[in-house]
């Protein structure tokens, strides 16, 4: 018995082990740790662990501070090896960095690399970066700016999310790729540009930017409204797509028409919009994603054109003020729930194209009194 609680004890202790193949001190008299790879060195933390959620890479080891700069080759065993990478976590928790820049041979900026770099103000970006990596620089508080040069084309996931000193974004014309919530959280981001490169944007980029105070879209995405619009919008025409979260909590929202040049509603793209009261859906639109309009308490009527093809999943759910809806005759698709609780409904028409209704479609709409399918 001794025994297997000695075994159980070491399975979830903290073991900590060494997670580089070399140091070297960098011109800026910081020591920096580096893993070889066959096309150069990624810059790396000193020390892995097995079971650590508090995600200390660092351990005892002196964490870099100060200004920083990460030189673009260092040597190993007499060879030179050029600087590639910025590996994940690399950086992670090191608070006393207040100045970086990274070297012109670098491609990659990885996951989480400057993640928690709350003193870290300024960020010099070399211009072979392709791709900044998912929460890269996440938490780092005290970020006022950030260039991004044109080598860049794909930002990550959350990569700038809860830097809440960021002031500006400056994303050029290469970018083609805006991962879910890079700006979520950044309270201070007063204005930015989405150039017409991009062409994918994840959900809910600038949730949570509150000085935000224009809506922000290009020539093919709408992407964010402020939560404190007021009022009817129209979508400019000539948008194809309304972006995850677009619209996502403007509760003073009280109508909305989109053009016949949108394809698709992404997912809660006006969850939360309680007040809007009708929305007018352009005859392009193929998609309503899930949760699009859920909880719009206020949306008495809608009609789905003959265009839609599926209803995501809780796309009305919890819209109780609902109580006309008609059905395009090209929807195949009900999603899960998609209409729950929308207890002033009270009767509907399934058309012969639908070929799928989801589990709990209907379920809640209590004043439902005919349904003809």
């Amino acid at each position: 018995m001794k025994k297997v609680l000695f075994l159980l004890a070491m399975m979830v202790m903290v073991v900590s082990a060494k997670a580089y193949d070399f140091s070297a001190v960098a011109p800026s008299g910081q020591r920096l740790y580096y893993t070889l790879y066959w096309n150069g060195v990624t810059v790396t933390y000193p020390y892995t662990y097995a079971s650590d959620y508090n995600y200390n890479y660092w351990d005892n080891t002196t964490k870099p501070t100060g200004t920083l700069m990460i030189p673009d080759s260092v040597n190993y065993n007499g060879q030179s090896y050029p600087v590639t990478s910025i590996g994940n976590n690399a950086f992670y928790g090191c608070d006393g960095l207040e100045n970086v820049t990274i070297p012109n041979t670098v491609t990659t900026i990885s996951g989480r690399a400057f993640a928690g770099c709350t003193g870290l103000a300024t960020v010099t970006i070399g211009n072979a970066v392709a791709t900044i990596g998912s929460q890269a620089f996440y938490q780092c508080s005290g970020l006022t700016s950030v260039t991004t040069p044109n080598s860049v084309t794909n930002i990550g996931s959350y990569a700038f999310c809860d830097c809440s000193s960021l002031a500006s974004v400056t994303i050029p014309n290469s970018v083609t790729n805006i991962g879910a919530g890079v700006f979520n959280g950044c309270s201070s981001l007063s204005s930015v540009t989405i150039p017409n490169s991009v062409t994918t944007i994840g959900a809910g980029v600038f949730i949570g930017c509150s000085s935000l105070s224009s809506p922000v879209y290009n020539s093919s995405n709408f992407v964010f409204l402020p939560t404190n619009y007021t009022g009817s919008y129209t979508i400019p025409n000539g948008i194809t797509n309304i972006c995850g979260e677009a619209f996502n909590q403007c509760s003073g929202l009280t109508s909305v028409t989109i053009p016949n040049s949108v394809t698709s509603i992404g997912n809660s793209a006006f969850s939360g919009c309680t007040g809007l009261a009708t929305v007018t859906i352009g005859n392009a639109v193929a998609t309503i994603g899930n949760e699009a309009f859920y909880q719009c308490s206020g949306l008495t009527s809608v009609t789905i054109p003959n265009s839609v093809t599926s209803i995501g999943n809780s796309a009305f759910s919890g819209c109780t003020g609902l109580a006309t809806v008609t059905i395009g005759n090209a929807v195949a698709t009900i999603g899960n729930e998609a209409f729950y609780q929308c207890s002033g409904l009270t009767s509907v028409t399934i058309p012969n194209s639908v070929t799928s209704i989801g589990n709990s479609a209907f379920s809640g709409c209590t004043g439902l009194a005919t349904v003809t399918i």
